[in-house]
């Protein structure tokens, strides 16, 4: 048995380019910033220009390469613009990173609008699914590539008050393993990343709030995550490192969801 030797070309993307979705701050910020330290070109993508336009001199002042994209995920045409510039500057697209998510409804499912519903699947789980088509249609399937879905803890338990997005989430862990199952012979890998709660902009209803700070208490790592927890998972999963892993999700969450089926039948 032949052992690869040095640590670093396992987890180098050189030549390599990775399109992050969400990508203008938080958990998408941190991946393409992670992913061009690696050696790989990024495109970034948000709805918000100047959001985007930040993230991309940020990655460029740290010396990566990088090119934005403004484009709402939600609709057809805005994904397809997406693909297309993509490989009009990339000329490839070795990994595609659905990390765009949404939630504007928090309350009980029912409350919940159908305008809301609709939203929140057109994002977290429609958008995921087509954009991971487009990019099989215009260079995975002939190259291979590796694709990963950011979910969330959410997938495995309920939430009172974002359930709806719960739901996509959990869906997205399944269509991963789908797609995982069909085009892994095509040398396409598809996982699946859910991180607990991370102090970003998109969680803040769960970390600040006093109900949050309470529960969190009792987790194994008894502190809310920060993204700087989740960008070696990413860089993992995407990686030479786990090149014999697909169809899975790793969950990062400081023992959370360890902590919610502890039962304790041994009295204190």
């Amino acid at each position: 048995m032949e052992i690869k030797k040095g640590n670093d070309s396992l987890f180098s993307l050189r030549g390599r380019v990775a399109l992050i979705t969400g990508a203008s701050r938080g958990i998408g910020l941190g991946i393409a910033h992670t992913y061009s330290n690696a050696g790989a070109r990024v495109v970034v993508c948000s709805r918000s220009q100047n959001g985007i336009d930040k993230a991309a001199e940020e990655i460029k002042d740290a010396g990566g390469g990088v090119f934005a994209v403004t484009a709402n995920v939600s609709f057809d045409e805005e994904r397809k613009k997406l693909i297309q510039h993509a490989m009009d500057w990339g000329g490839r697209i070795d990994i595609l990173v659905n990390n765009a998510g949404s939630n504007p409804a928090y309350g009980s499912l029912a409350e919940l609008s159908e305008a809301a519903w609709d939203k929140i699947f057109e994002t977290n789980l429609k958008a995921s699914f087509f954009l991971s088509q487009l990019v099989y249609h215009n260079w995975m399937k002939d190259h291979g590539g590796v694709i990963l879905n950011i979910a969330s803890i959410g997938a495995f338990q309920t939430f009172v008050g974002i359930n709806a997005y719960n739901v996509t989430k959990a869906a997205l862990l399944h269509l991963t393993k789908c797609l995982a199952s069909e085009w892994g012979r095509f040398g396409i890998r598809v996982n699946a990343l859910a991180p607990g709660i991370i102090k970003t902009h998109l969680s803040e209803a769960l970390w600040n709030n006093p109900i949050g700070v309470e529960v969190i208490k009792d987790n194994p790592i008894p502190r809310f995550g920060d993204v700087n927890d989740i960008i070696g998972a990413a860089l993992f999963l995407v990686a030479d490192a786990s090149s014999f892993i697909t169809g899975q999700s790793l969950v990062v969450d400081g023992g959370q969801l360890v902590k919610f089926n502890d039962f304790n039948l041994v009295s204190k």
